[in-house]
């Protein structure tokens, strides 16, 4: 007889080679849960090689996701059920199981060459079924006797191994097959064949699962109680792209959007060039530089220039970025940042840009710098990031990271009437008298575009003369100028709201302090701390230059400060600067996220 367990939360594993459709699956399954009313949060992690050698190690592709019936701020610290499609997958993935989790296994993939590949010395069946609940199906198997007559070739016939999986884990988790049948009708419209192929496969993992009589009980999530309001999923680079897309519309004018292809970045500009329907113009450049300089000419001409890329663009960019310091003119740079340095891991998360985006450019450069703290974060936090940028006519860098970039969570739509509008800085004088570096009480220079009579004006990257904007070798005004710029953006502290505590007291024993993707797994220790009688409080930064102007009388209401990072103590080194006293450290560069365990354990370490 089978059973049903009721549970607040779940997290599903699948692993399998890269190829074998572990990210779309995924992807289904937190559609399909985001659908049925669970809040989500997800953990792709996959290979930088598209197609990495079959049966390795280092060519699995994982994808973790966690369902809930409450709001939930990470994919989990380990899974209640995996889905293993060869030994690697196993055997890279086995250790982030719960004691007495569910293994599901293809067990046509555990031939003896596979098992060499991974590593495996026996076939690690018998002895994982002492500890987990270990379900080895001839999936491969299953899906070519069902696909025997359909007229594909074997290995299209074996790329349905992934929908055979997902439906299997959707009987597990109690749902129906009807949302994932629709995605998959609209996905093989075009290929009758493969479309009745996929939806068998799915048909025959979800019946396997009613009719198997080894799987004798699934699990039920019930609904998340949100907010009212109407929901889509998105992933980090979809909320910065319809940010940015907003940021225009608020700003009145177009959106430029130059990039050259570089991961985690290069689906910004494939969300974007979906949309120029909404006055979005993309220009995919032949490289990094011509990418930014593209950017800097549109904000030039009136247009709101962004460009977006990860480390080793940054690199490449940081030439231009001193020119739009030098010219004043409103661009935004994204970076999603990646582990480095050089290629480094391109599809693992890392938060090393920190002091490049703060220091990483000659001279007197300085700029605002922002962070995203989540998928959902990140509409805001472009918006954010281009008013300052126009408001007060400068570059502006935005952080982002791999984790954030890929992960999918529920993302409540904003009324888009309720977001305040993005003031252009139009300076009032007489038109005879123009001059193109006088400022308003913020600092900023006019947008003056080309094109209107009376306000010609020379740019360039040359010092320019107060007031005129003429070349100037004068001593006295390069360093009026260099004070001018650097003055304005510490105001922009004067424009940003004042720091808040994100959870716990205002002062206390320790706060915990973070940036970026670090937020989920702070916030849930925090909350989790509390519970177990620590006093600790969160506190989590948008604005990392300038740091909002109450920042540091907030951090010295704590005797004890950590700072969390995936780096070796970026922020750790700036604040150190500014409150003149240690901050403890937890660091982690190992190109994933931080569990919530590891940042519990630090805190009971110190406090204890």
């Amino acid at each position: 007889m089978k059973t049903t367990t009721l549970k607040d939360d779940i997290v599903v594993l699948f692993a399998g080679d890269s190829g074998d459709g572990m990210q779309l699956i995924g992807e289904l399954l937190g559609y399909t849960s985001a659908l049925s009313g669970n809040d989500i949060s997800t953990f792709p992690n996959y290979p930088a090689e598209i197609r990495a050698p079959q049966g390795t190690l280092h060519g699995v592709s994982g994808f973790q996701i966690r369902l809930a019936d409450h709001y939930i701020f990470t994919p989990g610290d380990e899974a209640d059920i995996l889905v293993a499609m060869n030994p690697a997958a196993l055997k890279t993935n086995v250790r982030k199981l719960k004691p007495g989790g569910v293994i599901i296994l293809n067990i046509n993939s555990f031939d003896k060459k596979n098992l060499a590949l991974a590593g495996y010395e026996i076939d690690p069946v018998e002895e994982l079924s002492k500890q987990f609940k270990v379900f080895p199906i001839e999936i491969t198997k299953i899906i070519r006797d069902q696909g025997k007559d359909s007229g594909l070739g074997t290995k299209q016939i074996d790329r349905s191994k992934n929908m055979f999986a997902l439906g299997l884990v959707l009987w597990l988790l109690n749902k129906t097959t009807e949302q994932t049948a629709t995605f998959i009708k609209r996905k093989f419209s075009d290929k009758p064949e493969l479309l009745q192929l996929n939806l068998k496969a799915l048909e025959a993992g979800y019946n396997y699962g009613e009719t198997a009589e080894l799987i004798i009980s699934r699990t039920n999530v019930e609904k998340a109680s949100l907010p009212s309001g109407t929901y889509r999923s998105i992933t980090g680079n979809q909320g910065l792209a319809l940010g940015l897309i907003t940021s225009a519309h608020l700003a009145g004018t177009q959106l430029f959007y130059a990039s050259y292809p570089i991961t985690p970045a290069s689906d910004i500009l494939h969300e974007l060039s979906k949309h120029k329907q909404l006055n979005v113009l993309t220009f995919q450049a032949e490289d990094e530089i011509a990418a930014i300089s593209a950017a800097i000419g549109a904000s030039f001409a009136g247009s709101l220039g962004v460009t977006a890329t990860s480390g080793p663009g940054m690199d490449l960019k940081s030439e231009a970025l001193g020119l739009a310091v030098m010219l004043e003119l409103p661009l935004v740079v994204c970076d999603i940042q990646r582990g480095g340095p050089s290629t480094g891991l391109p599809t693992k998360t890392e938060q090393s840009d920190l002091l490049f985006a703060m220091f990483g450019r000659h001279g007197e450069a300085p700029l605002p710098v922002l962070a995203v703290s989540r998928p959902a974060d990140c509409f805001e936090t472009a918006i954010e990031a281009c008013r300052l940028a126009i408001e007060f006519m400068t570059p502006v860098i935005l952080l982002s990271d791999a984790y954030i970039a890929n992960a999918l969570e529920p993302w409540k739509i904003p009324d888009i009437d309720k977001i305040h509008s993005i003031e252009k800085t139009v300076l009032q004088e007489n038109e005879r008298h123009f001059a193109p570096y006088r400022r308003n009480e913020k600092g900023a220079r006019e947008w003056a575009v080309p094109g209107v009579p009376g306000k010609e004006h020379r740019i360039g990257g040359l010092e320019k003369e107060d007031l005129t904007g003429n070349i100037s070798y004068d001593p006295e005004n390069h360093q009026h100028m260099v004070l001018t710029r650097k003055k304005k953006i510490e105001n922009i502290a004067q424009y940003i709201p004042l720091q808040k505590v994100d959870s716990g007291s205002e002062s206390g024993k320790m706060a915990i302090v973070g940036w970026g993707s670090t937020y989920g797994s702070i916030k849930t220790a925090c909350e989790q701390l509390r519970n177990e009688g620590v006093e600790v409080s969160h506190i989590h930064l948008r604005y990392l230059n300038p740091f909002p102007s109450n920042l540091l009388q907030l951090l010295n209401g704590f005797e004890k400060i950590l700072i969390p990072e995936l780096n070796t103590g970026q922020l750790a080194f700036l604040l150190e600067s500014h409150l003149k006293k240690p901050v403890e450290k937890l660091n982690k560069v190992k190109g994933v996220p931080f569990t919530v365990k590891e940042i519990k354990d630090k805190v009971l370490s110190i406090i204890r």
